[in-house]
């Protein structure tokens, strides 16, 4: 989202965004140098919560909670995302205390835009109101483009966002980057939804799964796990992930699926109780003839309640999936024999190799990518 944040020295309203890879600022306008501190205050923190709000119906959008049935999640999230039309009214012609009371109203983006609304009654600033009304189009204009997956410019901001769904056009646009690189390019964290990204490498990682399983005999779903005595891996979530390959759910699911339940455990709500009482039933039992020191040690970290960072799912599943495909190459070049014999201490031949390598295993991953290029959505 974007944070608005005032300049007491310049007397500026400034709006900040992350690109993923840092943060970008600009210039909104000048603010009266008389004006009130906290009212100014105010304002920005106004619209920076209309930013969240805003953003908020593109994390969660209304595809993703299935029913759309009247006071559903879903109707709800419809209905927040068609107040896109009402942010300018709110914010020319706001709600205002009349008689001891306030109309607040059950749209977080709406309440946020008659907040700053009531900011600007009180300034009465003609050009900070207009600036303040450009910038609220140019925000809601971002998430719109968002959503067609075009994440240029302020809509770039989505690429440090976790979602529940995912754009076509954003995980086409991800396979095409994996199909240049399948180890992953710097590129795909900073133009690529992270969901979107993480459904096209959770496609990738199951083609590297394959090819690593067929060199070395392991089964496909546990490739990650063997390369993880090859050097230390991010083993577990990858290793879920080919697991639910293999039990037929798409990358698609696999991806929006995970990344959903570690966006409603951040959210504080516990999404499966069911499952939490089996992990907890298989831990006793797994725990029945520990001794107390042994039951202790196990379970110091505490139990988590979802693999995946929930400050940052899509981005941290990305980052997991990503490791995964490089596990298999680890596993590939071990049970691959070199081209060419490299001499003891010949660092320089020793990367031509693993050069080589690479390669040739990228070759192999790509073609078994293309040819289930359909299970991709």
């Amino acid at each position: 989202m974007t944070r608005y944040c005032v300049d007491p020295e310049r007397h500026e309203l400034i709006a900040t965004w992350s690109t993923g890879g840092g943060s970008l600022a600009t210039r909104i306008t000048g603010l009266p140098a008389t004006a009130e501190p906290t009212l100014l205050l105010r304002l920005a923190r106004a619209l920076t919560q209309l930013s969240a709000a805003a953003w908020a119906t593109y994390t969660h959008p209304a595809s993703s909670a299935g029913s759309l049935d009247s006071e559903s999640e879903g109707w709800r999230r419809e209905q927040e995302r068609q107040a896109f039309a009402e942010v300018a009214r709110a914010l020319t012609d706001p709600h205002l205390p009349q008689d001891g009371s306030l109309t607040v109203s059950y749209s977080p983006l709406i309440e946020s835009a008659h907040r700053a609304g009531r900011a600007l009654h009180v300034l009465a600033e003609r050009e900070l109101t207009a600036a303040v009304l450009a910038e609220a189009a140019t925000e809601l204009a971002a998430v719109e483009q968002a959503e067609l997956g075009d994440l240029t410019g302020r809509a770039q901001q989505a690429v440090a966002l976790s979602r529940e769904g995912a754009s076509p056009a954003q995980v086409a646009a991800a396979d095409r980057l994996l199909d240049k690189d399948p180890f992953g390019p710097a590129t795909i964290f900073s133009v690529i939804d992270p969901t979107a990204a993480a459904v096209a490498a959770a496609h990738w990682l199951g083609a590297a799964a394959q090819v690593a399983a067929e060199v070395s005999g392991e089964p496909p779903a546990e490739v990650v796990l063997e390369a993880d005595a090859i050097e230390e891996l991010p083993h577990e979530t990858p290793t879920l992930v080919l697991e639910l390959l293999e039990a037929g759910v798409s990358p698609y699911d696999t991806v929006t699926g995970l990344v959903r339940h570690a966006m409603l455990v951040a959210d504080g709500t516990l999404p499966d109780p069911s499952a939490l009482r089996e992990q907890l039933e298989a831990l006793e039992e797994d725990l029945a003839d520990c001794s107390e020191e042994e039951r202790a040690e196990a379970l110091g970290p505490g139990l988590r309640l979802t693999p995946l960072d929930p400050r940052r799912p899509a981005r941290d599943l990305l980052e997991d999936l990503l490791a995964g495909i490089h596990g298999c190459w680890l596993l590939f070049d071990d049970h691959t024999e070199h081209t060419e014999p490299v001499a003891a201490g010949d660092e320089e031949g020793e990367r031509a190799e693993q050069y080589r390598s690479r390669e040739r295993f990228a070759g192999l991953v790509r073609e078994r990518a293309a040819a289930h290029r359909d299970r991709l959505i």
